[in-house]
Protein backbone atom coordinates (compact mmCIF):
# COMPACT_ATOMS: atom_id res chain seq x y z
CA UNK A 1 0.00 0.00 0.00
CA UNK A 2 1.06 3.55 -0.85
CA UNK A 3 0.86 6.07 1.46
CA UNK A 4 0.55 10.21 0.29
CA UNK A 5 1.07 12.68 3.23
CA UNK A 6 0.48 16.45 2.94
CA UNK A 7 2.37 19.62 4.14
CA UNK A 8 0.00 22.41 4.08
CA UNK A 9 1.62 25.88 4.28
CA UNK A 10 -1.58 28.21 5.34
CA UNK A 11 0.33 31.63 5.07
CA UNK A 12 1.38 30.91 1.38
CA UNK A 13 -1.62 29.14 0.27
CA UNK A 14 0.49 26.11 -0.79
CA UNK A 15 1.28 22.82 0.04
CA UNK A 16 4.14 19.99 -0.47
CA UNK A 17 3.53 16.16 -0.02
CA UNK A 18 5.26 13.17 0.66
CA UNK A 19 5.01 10.18 -1.08
CA UNK A 20 6.00 6.73 -0.89
CA UNK A 21 5.15 3.19 0.35
CA UNK A 22 6.64 0.81 3.39
CA UNK A 23 10.57 1.73 2.70
CA UNK A 24 10.97 4.50 0.44
CA UNK A 25 9.55 8.15 -0.58
CA UNK A 26 9.73 11.14 -2.66
CA UNK A 27 9.13 14.38 -1.72
CA UNK A 28 7.52 16.47 -3.93
CA UNK A 29 7.62 20.50 -3.87
CA UNK A 30 9.44 21.11 -0.54
CA UNK A 31 9.31 24.28 1.57
CA UNK A 32 12.91 25.48 2.67
CA UNK A 33 12.27 24.75 6.27
CA UNK A 34 13.21 20.80 5.66
CA UNK A 35 13.08 20.09 9.19
CA UNK A 36 9.67 19.05 9.22
CA UNK A 37 9.64 17.38 6.17
CA UNK A 38 12.04 15.25 7.73
CA UNK A 39 10.36 14.94 10.52
CA UNK A 40 7.49 13.64 8.81
CA UNK A 41 9.52 10.72 7.02
CA UNK A 42 10.60 9.69 10.23
CA UNK A 43 7.22 8.94 11.96
CA UNK A 44 6.67 7.22 8.53
CA UNK A 45 9.56 4.94 8.92
CA UNK A 46 10.75 5.38 5.40
CA UNK A 47 13.99 6.91 4.01
CA UNK A 48 13.84 10.12 1.68
CA UNK A 49 15.06 8.34 -1.70
CA UNK A 50 13.69 11.20 -4.19
CA UNK A 51 13.29 14.95 -4.03
CA UNK A 52 10.94 15.94 -7.29
CA UNK A 53 10.55 19.79 -7.81
CA UNK A 54 7.00 20.53 -10.77
CA UNK A 55 8.82 23.96 -11.85
CA UNK A 56 11.30 26.39 -10.73
CA UNK A 57 8.51 28.34 -8.04
CA UNK A 58 8.37 31.90 -7.72
CA UNK A 59 6.51 32.40 -5.01
CA UNK A 60 8.95 30.58 -2.27
CA UNK A 61 12.06 29.65 -1.65
CA UNK A 62 12.72 25.92 -2.17
CA UNK A 63 13.88 23.46 0.08
CA UNK A 64 15.21 20.99 -2.55
CA UNK A 65 18.65 21.34 -2.82
CA UNK A 66 19.40 21.33 1.06
CA UNK A 67 16.92 18.23 1.30
CA UNK A 68 18.82 16.28 -1.20
CA UNK A 69 22.06 17.22 0.07
CA UNK A 70 20.78 15.93 3.63
CA UNK A 71 18.97 12.76 3.33
CA UNK A 72 21.34 11.97 0.15
CA UNK A 73 18.57 12.17 -1.83
CA UNK A 74 18.13 12.43 -5.84
CA UNK A 75 16.95 15.89 -6.85
CA UNK A 76 14.60 15.48 -9.94
CA UNK A 77 14.51 19.12 -11.49
CA UNK A 78 12.64 19.01 -15.20
CA UNK A 79 15.21 18.91 -17.66
CA UNK A 80 14.28 22.38 -19.27
CA UNK A 81 14.68 24.73 -15.96
CA UNK A 82 17.46 26.78 -16.03
CA UNK A 83 19.48 26.30 -12.56
CA UNK A 84 23.00 25.82 -11.42
CA UNK A 85 23.21 22.96 -9.17
CA UNK A 86 23.40 19.58 -9.58
CA UNK A 87 20.36 17.99 -10.11
CA UNK A 88 18.67 14.82 -12.08
CA UNK A 89 17.22 16.01 -15.45
CA UNK A 90 13.32 14.60 -16.23
CA UNK A 91 11.96 14.79 -19.30
CA UNK A 92 8.38 14.00 -20.25
CA UNK A 93 7.62 9.70 -20.11
CA UNK A 94 10.96 9.36 -17.73
CA UNK A 95 9.68 7.43 -14.96
CA UNK A 96 11.27 7.00 -11.34
CA UNK A 97 10.92 3.51 -9.08
CA UNK A 98 10.22 4.98 -5.43
CA UNK A 99 9.63 1.47 -3.83
CA UNK A 100 8.55 -2.05 -5.12
CA UNK A 101 5.72 -1.41 -7.07
CA UNK A 102 5.07 2.19 -6.88
CA UNK A 103 6.51 4.34 -10.07
CA UNK A 104 6.51 8.23 -10.14
CA UNK A 105 5.93 9.10 -13.80
CA UNK A 106 7.05 12.48 -15.27
CA UNK A 107 4.27 14.20 -17.48
CA UNK A 108 5.30 17.36 -19.33
CA UNK A 109 2.66 20.06 -18.34
CA UNK A 110 4.37 23.16 -19.58
CA UNK A 111 1.80 26.88 -18.79
CA UNK A 112 2.57 27.72 -15.23
CA UNK A 113 6.36 27.71 -16.35
CA UNK A 114 7.71 26.82 -19.77
CA UNK A 115 9.61 23.71 -18.25
CA UNK A 116 6.37 22.73 -15.79
CA UNK A 117 6.64 19.09 -14.69
CA UNK A 118 3.39 16.74 -13.13
CA UNK A 119 4.35 13.06 -11.77
CA UNK A 120 1.98 10.91 -12.23
CA UNK A 121 2.37 8.12 -9.15
CA UNK A 122 1.92 4.59 -10.42
CA UNK A 123 0.79 1.69 -7.72
CA UNK A 124 1.19 -1.67 -9.51
CA UNK A 125 0.90 0.12 -12.95
CA UNK A 126 -2.33 1.96 -12.53
CA UNK A 127 -1.98 5.58 -12.08
CA UNK A 128 -3.67 6.85 -8.51
CA UNK A 129 -2.44 10.22 -7.55
CA UNK A 130 -1.20 12.98 -10.40
CA UNK A 131 0.82 15.74 -8.30
CA UNK A 132 0.34 18.71 -10.73
CA UNK A 133 2.54 21.51 -8.81
CA UNK A 134 1.14 24.85 -10.67
CA UNK A 135 -0.56 23.11 -13.54
CA UNK A 136 -4.24 21.59 -12.77
CA UNK A 137 -5.34 23.09 -9.16
CA UNK A 138 -9.04 22.54 -7.63
CA UNK A 139 -10.97 24.20 -9.85
CA UNK A 140 -8.07 26.61 -11.66
CA UNK A 141 -4.68 26.55 -12.95
CA UNK A 142 -1.93 28.31 -12.04
CA UNK A 143 -1.23 31.62 -13.38
CA UNK A 144 0.63 32.21 -16.68
CA UNK A 145 2.19 35.42 -16.65
CA UNK A 146 4.68 34.97 -13.58
CA UNK A 147 7.84 34.01 -15.88
CA UNK A 148 7.50 36.62 -18.82
CA UNK A 149 5.19 39.39 -20.21
CA UNK A 150 5.57 38.61 -24.32
CA UNK A 151 4.78 34.85 -23.12
CA UNK A 152 1.64 34.98 -21.42
CA UNK A 153 -1.16 34.16 -23.72
CA UNK A 154 1.04 31.48 -25.12
CA UNK A 155 1.62 29.93 -21.31
CA UNK A 156 -1.97 30.25 -20.95
CA UNK A 157 -2.74 27.99 -24.14
CA UNK A 158 -0.21 25.68 -23.04
CA UNK A 159 -1.95 25.10 -19.70
CA UNK A 160 -5.21 24.85 -21.48
CA UNK A 161 -3.62 22.02 -23.45
CA UNK A 162 -1.96 20.41 -20.22
CA UNK A 163 -5.35 20.30 -18.52
CA UNK A 164 -6.51 18.55 -20.85
CA UNK A 165 -3.43 15.86 -21.21
CA UNK A 166 -4.01 14.98 -17.54
CA UNK A 167 -7.56 14.61 -17.93
CA UNK A 168 -7.12 12.71 -21.45
CA UNK A 169 -4.03 10.18 -20.04
CA UNK A 170 -6.04 9.88 -16.56
CA UNK A 171 -8.99 8.09 -14.86
CA UNK A 172 -11.38 10.31 -13.07
CA UNK A 173 -10.85 8.57 -9.64
CA UNK A 174 -7.18 9.57 -9.76
CA UNK A 175 -6.34 12.22 -7.22
CA UNK A 176 -5.25 15.71 -7.77
CA UNK A 177 -2.61 17.00 -5.70
CA UNK A 178 -1.72 20.68 -6.42
CA UNK A 179 0.97 22.90 -5.09
CA UNK A 180 -0.11 26.02 -5.57
CA UNK A 181 -4.59 26.99 -5.05
CA UNK A 182 -5.22 27.50 -1.31
CA UNK A 183 -4.51 30.87 -0.77
CA UNK A 184 -1.43 31.42 -2.92
CA UNK A 185 -1.47 34.09 -5.67
CA UNK A 186 0.08 32.08 -8.16
CA UNK A 187 -3.40 30.06 -8.58
CA UNK A 188 -5.26 32.03 -11.37
CA UNK A 189 -8.44 32.27 -9.37
CA UNK A 190 -9.46 31.42 -5.74
CA UNK A 191 -11.65 28.60 -5.58
CA UNK A 192 -13.16 26.60 -2.46
CA UNK A 193 -12.28 23.12 -1.68
CA UNK A 194 -9.97 20.90 0.07
CA UNK A 195 -9.62 17.72 -2.43
CA UNK A 196 -10.19 17.04 -6.00
CA UNK A 197 -10.01 14.16 -8.47
CA UNK A 198 -9.81 14.32 -12.71
CA UNK A 199 -13.48 13.51 -12.68
CA UNK A 200 -14.37 16.51 -10.64
CA UNK A 201 -12.18 18.77 -12.79
CA UNK A 202 -13.11 17.53 -16.24
CA UNK A 203 -16.98 19.07 -14.22
CA UNK A 204 -15.90 22.39 -12.79
CA UNK A 205 -12.53 23.23 -14.26
CA UNK A 206 -12.94 25.89 -16.95
CA UNK A 207 -9.56 24.60 -18.85
CA UNK A 208 -11.45 21.57 -19.05
CA UNK A 209 -15.12 23.00 -19.84
CA UNK A 210 -13.87 26.18 -21.99
CA UNK A 211 -12.65 26.16 -25.59
CA UNK A 212 -9.25 27.20 -26.13
CA UNK A 213 -9.53 30.57 -27.44
CA UNK A 214 -12.42 31.69 -24.68
CA UNK A 215 -10.53 29.97 -21.73
CA UNK A 216 -7.94 31.99 -22.47
CA UNK A 217 -9.40 35.27 -23.10
CA UNK A 218 -11.52 35.14 -19.32
CA UNK A 219 -8.07 33.78 -17.97
CA UNK A 220 -5.95 36.54 -18.98
CA UNK A 221 -8.53 39.17 -17.76
CA UNK A 222 -9.26 37.44 -13.69
CA UNK A 223 -5.46 37.82 -13.36
CA UNK A 224 -4.67 40.61 -10.83
CA UNK A 225 -1.42 41.91 -9.30
CA UNK A 226 1.50 40.11 -8.51
CA UNK A 227 3.46 40.08 -5.22
CA UNK A 228 6.61 42.28 -5.37
CA UNK A 229 8.42 39.55 -3.71
CA UNK A 230 8.01 37.04 -6.69
CA UNK A 231 10.63 38.87 -8.76
CA UNK A 232 13.17 37.68 -6.44
CA UNK A 233 12.06 34.03 -5.77
CA UNK A 234 12.58 32.47 -9.40
CA UNK A 235 16.61 33.65 -9.15
CA UNK A 236 16.66 32.34 -5.35
CA UNK A 237 15.73 28.91 -6.79
CA UNK A 238 17.51 28.61 -10.09
CA UNK A 239 20.76 29.45 -8.37
CA UNK A 240 20.12 27.29 -5.07
CA UNK A 241 18.91 28.63 -1.78
CA UNK A 242 21.16 29.08 0.80
CA UNK A 243 20.32 26.78 3.69
CA UNK A 244 17.81 28.08 6.21
CA UNK A 245 19.37 29.77 9.53
CA UNK A 246 15.93 29.48 12.06
CA UNK A 247 18.41 30.11 15.23
CA UNK A 248 16.82 32.99 17.63
CA UNK A 249 17.36 36.41 16.43
CA UNK A 250 18.97 38.81 19.18
CA UNK A 251 16.76 40.62 21.56
CA UNK A 252 16.43 43.94 21.29
CA UNK A 253 15.42 46.67 24.39
CA UNK A 254 13.37 49.83 23.91
CA UNK A 255 16.72 51.98 23.14
CA UNK A 256 17.23 49.54 20.03
CA UNK A 257 13.78 49.59 18.78
CA UNK A 258 13.86 53.20 18.79
CA UNK A 259 17.34 53.40 17.35
CA UNK A 260 16.37 51.62 14.57
CA UNK A 261 13.12 52.84 13.66
CA UNK A 262 15.20 56.14 13.57
CA UNK A 263 17.04 54.71 10.81
CA UNK A 264 14.31 53.81 8.67
CA UNK A 265 13.88 49.84 9.32
CA UNK A 266 11.24 48.44 9.70
CA UNK A 267 9.46 47.51 13.13
CA UNK A 268 6.93 44.84 13.02
CA UNK A 269 4.57 43.99 15.62
CA UNK A 270 3.07 40.30 15.18
CA UNK A 271 0.07 40.70 17.66
CA UNK A 272 -3.64 40.70 16.90
CA UNK A 273 -4.56 43.76 15.29
CA UNK A 274 -7.25 44.29 18.33
CA UNK A 275 -4.31 43.96 20.27
CA UNK A 276 -2.09 46.53 18.29
CA UNK A 277 -4.75 49.61 18.06
CA UNK A 278 -5.06 49.24 21.62
CA UNK A 279 -1.47 49.97 22.15
CA UNK A 280 1.46 49.82 20.17
CA UNK A 281 5.21 51.49 19.33
CA UNK A 282 4.98 54.51 17.35
CA UNK A 283 6.09 54.02 14.17
CA UNK A 284 5.67 50.18 14.24
CA UNK A 285 3.66 48.39 11.60
CA UNK A 286 1.10 45.63 12.08
CA UNK A 287 1.27 42.53 9.85
CA UNK A 288 -0.58 39.71 12.31
CA UNK A 289 1.71 36.06 12.87
CA UNK A 290 -1.84 34.27 11.95
CA UNK A 291 -2.51 35.92 9.23
CA UNK A 292 -0.77 35.94 5.63
CA UNK A 293 2.58 37.02 7.28
CA UNK A 294 5.13 36.40 4.66
CA UNK A 295 2.71 37.15 1.60
CA UNK A 296 2.04 40.84 2.80
CA UNK A 297 5.13 41.52 4.57
CA UNK A 298 7.46 40.15 1.50
CA UNK A 299 5.04 42.23 -0.97
CA UNK A 300 5.00 45.70 1.14
CA UNK A 301 8.45 45.72 2.60
CA UNK A 302 11.38 47.26 0.55
CA UNK A 303 13.40 43.85 -0.51
CA UNK A 304 16.14 43.77 1.51
CA UNK A 305 15.60 46.40 4.24
CA UNK A 306 16.16 45.29 7.93
CA UNK A 307 13.07 44.13 10.16
CA UNK A 308 12.58 43.23 13.22
CA UNK A 309 9.87 41.65 15.06
CA UNK A 310 7.98 41.91 18.06
CA UNK A 311 5.23 39.30 19.68
CA UNK A 312 3.80 38.27 23.02
CA UNK A 313 5.77 35.21 22.78
CA UNK A 314 9.21 33.65 21.68
CA UNK A 315 7.00 30.92 19.92
CA UNK A 316 5.53 33.63 17.77
CA UNK A 317 9.14 35.28 17.36
CA UNK A 318 10.04 31.89 15.80
CA UNK A 319 7.29 31.20 14.46
CA UNK A 320 7.35 34.36 11.96
CA UNK A 321 10.96 34.02 11.78
CA UNK A 322 10.08 30.31 9.85
CA UNK A 323 7.57 31.71 7.53
CA UNK A 324 9.41 34.57 6.81
CA UNK A 325 12.11 32.72 5.72
CA UNK A 326 9.98 30.87 3.51
CA UNK A 327 10.34 33.47 1.17
CA UNK A 328 13.73 34.82 1.77
CA UNK A 329 13.46 37.26 4.51
CA UNK A 330 16.50 35.73 6.65
CA UNK A 331 17.65 36.48 10.08
CA UNK A 332 15.52 39.22 11.55
CA UNK A 333 17.97 42.22 12.64
CA UNK A 334 16.76 41.15 16.28
CA UNK A 335 13.69 40.78 18.25
CA UNK A 336 11.46 41.61 21.57
CA UNK A 337 8.71 39.95 23.37
CA UNK A 338 6.56 41.31 25.95
CA UNK A 339 4.21 43.91 25.77
CA UNK A 340 4.23 47.46 24.09
CA UNK A 341 5.03 49.21 27.57
CA UNK A 342 8.22 47.28 27.89
CA UNK A 343 9.29 48.33 23.91
CA UNK A 344 8.94 51.48 24.42
CA UNK A 345 11.58 54.33 26.47
CA UNK A 346 10.19 55.18 29.58
CA UNK A 347 9.49 58.97 28.65
CA UNK A 348 7.15 57.14 26.17
CA UNK A 349 3.91 55.66 25.89
CA UNK A 350 2.23 53.48 23.65
CA UNK A 351 0.57 54.78 20.58
CA UNK A 352 -2.97 53.77 19.69
CA UNK A 353 -6.11 54.56 17.00
CA UNK A 354 -9.55 53.37 16.97
CA UNK A 355 -11.25 50.65 15.31
CA UNK A 356 -14.93 51.05 14.21
CA UNK A 357 -17.65 49.18 12.13
CA UNK A 358 -19.01 49.71 8.49
CA UNK A 359 -22.40 50.83 10.84
CA UNK A 360 -20.26 53.34 12.79
CA UNK A 361 -19.04 54.73 9.21
CA UNK A 362 -22.84 54.89 8.16
CA UNK A 363 -23.21 57.01 11.78
CA UNK A 364 -20.60 59.60 11.11
CA UNK A 365 -21.76 60.07 6.97
CA UNK A 366 -25.10 60.91 8.87
CA UNK A 367 -23.96 63.26 10.86
CA UNK A 368 -22.18 65.26 7.84
CA UNK A 369 -19.02 64.63 9.22
CA UNK A 370 -16.50 64.60 6.21
CA UNK A 371 -13.89 61.64 6.53
CA UNK A 372 -12.08 59.88 4.31
CA UNK A 373 -12.69 56.46 3.28
CA UNK A 374 -9.88 53.99 2.69
CA UNK A 375 -10.49 50.66 -0.06
CA UNK A 376 -7.50 48.87 0.14
CA UNK A 377 -8.33 45.90 -1.63
CA UNK A 378 -7.40 44.85 -4.85
CA UNK A 379 -8.80 45.89 -8.05
CA UNK A 380 -11.18 42.60 -8.74
CA UNK A 381 -12.14 43.29 -5.27
CA UNK A 382 -13.43 46.73 -5.42
CA UNK A 383 -15.04 46.35 -9.22
CA UNK A 384 -17.75 44.03 -7.80
CA UNK A 385 -18.64 46.80 -5.82
CA UNK A 386 -17.51 49.90 -3.49
CA UNK A 387 -18.38 52.68 -1.00
CA UNK A 388 -19.09 55.76 -2.67
CA UNK A 389 -16.71 58.58 -2.16
CA UNK A 390 -14.05 55.95 -1.33
CA UNK A 391 -10.50 56.51 -2.66
CA UNK A 392 -8.70 53.20 -3.27
CA UNK A 393 -5.36 52.37 -3.21
CA UNK A 394 -4.23 48.52 -2.98
CA UNK A 395 -2.46 47.59 0.38
CA UNK A 396 0.70 46.56 -0.95
CA UNK A 397 0.71 50.07 -2.60
CA UNK A 398 -0.36 52.14 -0.03
CA UNK A 399 3.43 52.52 1.86
CA UNK A 400 4.16 54.15 -1.63
CA UNK A 401 1.27 56.03 -2.10
CA UNK A 402 0.93 57.97 1.36
CA UNK A 403 0.96 61.51 0.10
CA UNK A 404 -1.91 60.47 -2.18
CA UNK A 405 -4.25 59.65 0.85
CA UNK A 406 -6.46 63.08 1.32
CA UNK A 407 -5.89 64.97 4.20
CA UNK A 408 -8.08 64.59 7.00
CA UNK A 409 -9.58 61.49 9.31
CA UNK A 410 -9.27 58.59 7.51
CA UNK A 411 -11.26 55.36 7.82
CA UNK A 412 -9.96 52.53 6.10
CA UNK A 413 -11.01 48.93 5.33
CA UNK A 414 -10.44 45.83 2.96
CA UNK A 415 -12.64 42.68 2.82
CA UNK A 416 -12.23 41.94 6.44
CA UNK A 417 -10.05 43.59 8.69
CA UNK A 418 -6.14 42.34 8.37
CA UNK A 419 -5.17 44.34 5.27
CA UNK A 420 -6.87 47.14 6.66
CA UNK A 421 -4.94 47.04 10.02
CA UNK A 422 -1.48 46.80 7.83
CA UNK A 423 -2.79 49.71 5.72
CA UNK A 424 -4.06 51.83 9.44
CA UNK A 425 -0.55 51.31 10.76
CA UNK A 426 1.51 52.72 7.89
CA UNK A 427 -0.39 55.98 8.13
CA UNK A 428 -0.59 55.97 11.52
CA UNK A 429 3.54 55.42 11.57
CA UNK A 430 3.18 58.38 9.12
CA UNK A 431 0.90 60.66 11.27
CA UNK A 432 -2.45 60.54 9.94
CA UNK A 433 -5.28 60.17 12.08
CA UNK A 434 -7.11 57.07 11.20
CA UNK A 435 -9.82 54.16 11.81
CA UNK A 436 -9.27 50.71 11.40
CA UNK A 437 -12.54 49.34 9.98
CA UNK A 438 -12.42 45.99 11.27
CA UNK A 439 -15.36 44.10 9.70
CA UNK A 440 -16.84 42.05 6.71
CA UNK A 441 -17.22 44.23 3.87
CA UNK A 442 -20.55 42.38 3.48
CA UNK A 443 -21.86 44.74 5.93
CA UNK A 444 -21.40 47.83 4.41
CA UNK A 445 -24.44 47.99 2.53
CA UNK A 446 -26.31 46.35 5.56
CA UNK A 447 -24.56 49.12 7.66
CA UNK A 448 -26.38 51.89 5.91
CA UNK A 449 -23.82 52.66 3.38
CA UNK A 450 -24.14 53.99 -0.20
CA UNK A 451 -22.69 51.35 -2.56
CA UNK A 452 -21.71 51.80 -6.17
CA UNK A 453 -22.60 48.38 -7.53
CA UNK A 454 -20.56 46.56 -10.73
CA UNK A 455 -21.90 48.10 -13.93
CA UNK A 456 -23.82 44.66 -15.71
CA UNK A 457 -22.17 43.54 -19.03
CA UNK A 458 -24.69 42.08 -21.59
Amino acid sequence: MFFVDTLEFEGLGNRSYLAGGPDAAVVVDPPRDIDQVIATAARRGVRIAYVAETHVHNDYVTGGPALARTTGARYLVPAGASVRFDRTPVGDGDSITVDEGLVLRAMATPGHTPHHMSYVLEEDGRPVTAFTGGSLLIGAVGRPDLVEPRLTESLARAQHASAHRLADALDDDVRVLPTHGFGSFCSSSQFEGDATTIGAERKNNDALILDVDTFVAELLAGLDDVPAYYAHMGPANSSGPAPIDLTPPRSADAEEIASRLAAGEWVVDLRHRVAFAEGHVAGSFNFEGEGKLATYLAWLIPWGKPVTLLASTPEQIAAAQRELARVGIDRPAAAATGEPSTWVREDERPASFRRARFADLAEVRARGEQVVVLDVRRDSERSAGYVDGSVHIPVHEVHGRLGEVPAGEVWVHCAGGMRAAIAASLLDAAGREVVAVDDAFTAAGEGGLSLTAPVAID
